[in-house]
């Protein structure tokens, strides 16, 4: 029996090999009729007229490839998995079969068997494709293009293998081409002729470029229940007018066909449909396009029903049910969202296999859709080992130490919520995916956590300008994924480092950072910073004097629980101050109080509550801290003093991607002991970018009898702000902030507060996120503000 199998013309876009790397491959000669066979003290016999009988022990003798003209008969025995002296199988063969396929040299390939040897003889003939040998272009006028351009845009190429699908495609790119600059009835086609001499394909594409035309209207037929502007609004497709080019692409107005279903099903008409024509106008180079509607009949909802839920019950999976519930809006993208929503309830649980079946039938009294559900929960999955894929430089238990749901447990939706929200924090990772493999045992699962690294590494240098610190330039080296273990890459251990240096007309720094979030692989962070900041005086920024910080710290972290944790510093600072203005100098209080030169030596304690989805670009979830610093008294220094500080901050997404936080932070400051006075670099000020805009930094509360502020012992500030995306990376923001600063702890609360509203952007970059305000205060007084009615704020940061 002869086994044969025969693909002809079957696309293969991926390549594997190249035909030079065939070459190198092997050394020997390709060719019709060379064989491979087992050894053999007599000659071969000829073959049998009729076909060998096959049995299970059927052993391969010898295999014979035949047809090969540039493809060596040792590459392609070397890609196949049937063996001389190994077992014959038909399935292997096919899979062979496929295999020679894969590699792409190959429009047609044939097995034959015959008995060889006291054996068989596996017989492969193969139908080489033909390389391409030049690629031309025909009828191109109006591109401007070299023709090496045009070819570097296709896929096809000169001295590989010729393929027809790819040949269509590279067609569709060139017209593509034609349609962006408005030629959209041009036509390209191509056409193969082979040179007889070497069998190689000569390529030509042939284009008809036909007339530039634009879009000169756009009529809507049809459309009953939403106004032609609404129809407008949703297509991409645009008639020509200032901004708008008008060129009809046939790929963006079939979308939008798509478009316009989609809205009108998520509406209800499920029966509707739409199309288009396009009519050349008698005006030269215009032309028209008309869409037809059909809207047909609006459904609602009539009864929703459940069963086959045993483990949930039916209120809860009733309340899951909010887009198609009875008396709203029929869709099936609604009706399948609501089945997602049925299956999350599910998955939660732990029933991952669990599958929800719909049905759906028009009520003969109504006329609404009623929808039944079916439920099939099928039995709890657990997890049975956790894999990591796709970190290549992060290491494995970086990742595993941030997950909530370990081997053996149930699977568990908010667990694994929970760790991807983790994983995110880290800031390692563009995406975070979870998979599943199968195990032996039916209701074990393996699951799979599959990441993409990002860039954690920068070095970043530039310039700028803030409302707070003015013109300021900036070098900085950070690894967010540091490891000083890992030499001499230094990542992967999820360590922080960070070198930083600013100068700038008000302020210069020195800065170095380091953070081991995990200690021993215990949820104990350790971390210290050395640093050096000095601001000079500037009444615009609040300052009526020089001030030279040099310091550092040292922190402890751990974790609580889930969302708390608790932290503990020891911090460090020499603190100068010096050259007052003129009013300053003159002031008794200031100069016996503030001038000269301090160390303070302080600890702090904090307790920290974050449960925010995401600590970079929160949406949801909450931020409470409180700490308590204390200075001086046991721990030594020149002043003693202790601050009591609270923050509180409240996300809450809202419709469209829109977000409202609601801020607030108090705290109070007091000397103790031999210190009669909070100094004045540990006092609390409010007005400008972080606090209360609208008002110049740091003048809302006491003075010093002029414009100097004073400080006080005592805050309070209130925001809310409402962002709404305009753009992935722009985001517009409306905020109100109110609050104030009183001199003494005492009079915390008391008297008028200040107010400012506005409206600013916030706007993601490469080197960090921008704020840009404009804040107008509502009750300044005199002192506050010399400026007009409003103000710019301008600052990078994540928030404040």
């Amino acid at each position: 029996m002869t086994h044969k199998n025969v693909f002809r013309a079957i696309p293969f876009v991926l390549v594997f090999f190249t035909a030079a790397a065939v070459f190198a491959q092997d050394s020997q000669s390709a060719g019709s009729g060379v064989s491979q066979a087992a050894p053999s003290p007599a000659a071969a016999l000829p073959p049998a007229e009729n076909s060998p009988t096959i049995s299970p022990d059927s052993k391969v003798t010898a295999i014979e490839v035949a047809g090969n003209k540039t493809i060596s008969t040792n590459t392609i025995i070397a890609k196949i998995k049937t063996k001389v002296g190994g077992l014959y199988q038909e399935n292997v063969v096919s899979d062979d079969i496929k295999r020679l396929y894969l590699l792409g040299f190959f429009s047609d390939i044939n097995t034959d068997v015959k008995p060889y040897n006291g054996g068989l003889k596996l017989v492969i003939t193969v139908n080489e494709r033909p390389l391409i040998e030049k690629i031309s272009f025909s009828g191109v006028k109006t591109l401007r293009m070299k023709e090496d351009k045009l070819k570097g845009m296709i896929k096809s190429k000169e001295a590989q293998y010729l393929d027809h699908p790819t040949l269509t495609d590279d067609s569709a790119t060139l017209k593509a081409l034609y349609e962006k600059r408005g030629y959209s009835s041009a036509k390209v086609e191509y056409s193969v002729d082979f040179n007889k001499e070497n069998g190689k394909a000569l390529v030509i594409f042939k284009v008809e470029e036909g007339i530039r035309t634009k879009i000169r209207d756009i009529f809507v037929r049809g459309a009953k229940a939403y106004k032609k502007g609404k129809i407008l609004k949703i297509m991409k497709t645009r008639r020509a007018w200032l901004f708008n080019s008008g060129i009809l692409k046939e790929e963006v107005i079939k979308e939008d066909m798509d478009r316009l279903r989609d809205f009108y099903r998520r509406s209800g008409y499920a029966d509707m449909t739409v199309s288009y024509e396009v009519v050349p106008n008698k005006h030269r180079n215009t032309l028209s396009v008309i869409v037809t509607i059909n809207e047909g009949r609006k459904y609602f909802v009539g009864s929703v029903k459940v069963e086959g839920n045993k483990e949930i019950a039916q209120k809860d999976i009733m309340e899951r049910i909010k887009v198609c519930a009875p008396g709203k809006v029929f869709s099936q993208e609604g009706m399948h969202e609501d089945i997602a929503s049925i299956q999350g309830l599910y998955f939660d649980k732990g029933y991952i296999f669990a599958g929800v079946l719909e049905s759906t039938s028009l009520s003969l009294v109504n006329g609404n859709v009623d929808i039944l559900y079916r439920i099939v929960e099928n039995d709890i999955a657990y997890v049975n080992k956790i894999k990591i894929r796709g970190n290549v430089k992060t290491r494995d238990i970086v990742i595993r130490r941030e997950l909530r749901i370990h081997p053996g447990d149930r699977f568990d939706g908010d667990k694994l919520r929970r760790s991807k929200e983790r994983l995110q924090n880290l800031g390692f990772f563009e995406e975070i995916s979870y998979d599943t493999d199968d195990t032996d045992v039916p209701n074990r699962k393996d699951l799979v956590v599959d990441v993409k690294e990002s860039k954690t590494g920068m070095f970043s240098f530039g310039g700028g300008y803030s409302s707070v610190d003015q013109f300021i330039g900036f070098v900085e080296i950070e690894q967010r994924n540091f490891d000083w273990k890992n030499f001499p890459y230094f990542t992967g251990g999820g360590q922080d480092l960070k070198i930083r240096a600013s100068i700038g007309s008000l302020t210069q720094g020195y800065e170095l950072s380091f953070t081991q979030p995990w200690i021993f692989d215990y949820p104990v962070s350790f971390g210290f910073d050395i640093y050096k900041r000095t601001h000079e005086r500037d009444s615009d920024s609040g300052y009526g004097y020089d001030e030279d910080v040099t310091g550092g710290d040292l922190r402890l972290t751990k974790e609580l629980s889930e969302y708390l944790k608790g932290s503990v510093m020891y911090k460090y600072e020499q603190i100068k101050i010096s050259n007052p203005s003129d009013d300053l100098n003159k002031n008794t209080e200031f100069v016996e109080e503030e001038m000269g030169k301090y160390d303070i030596s302080s600890t702090s304690y904090g307790l920290t509550y974050d449960s925010r989805d995401n600590v970079f670009d929160p949406r949801r979830g909450d931020l409470v801290s409180g700490t308590i610093d204390v200075a001086g008294g046991p721990f030594g220094g020149d002043k003693d003093f202790y601050k009591l500080f609270l923050r509180m901050s409240h996300y809450q997404p809202l419709f469209m991607k829109s977000v409202i936080e609601l801020r607030l932070r108090t705290g109070v400051a007091k000397p103790y002991d031999d210190s009669t006075s909070v100094p004045i670099y540990e006092r609390y000020f409010a007005g400008g970018a972080n606090t209360i805009r609208g008002y110049k930094e740091r003048k809302i509360g006491p003075h010093y009898g002029n414009d100097d502020p004073k400080g006080g012992q005592a805050i309070m500030v209130a925001n809310a702000e409402y962002t709404y995306p305009l753009m992935n990376f722009l985001r517009v923001a409306f905020f109100y902030d109110i609050g104030n600063v009183w001199e003494k702890a005492n009079e915390l609360g008391s008297g008028g507060l200040k107010a400012g509203t506005g409206i600013g952007f916030r706007i993601k970059t490469p080197i960090g996120p921008i704020m840009l305000d404009y804040g107008i205060p509502l009750n300044k007084a005199s002192g506050e503000d010399s400026r007009g009615d409003g103000r710019f704020h301008f600052n990078m940061s994540h928030g404040f």
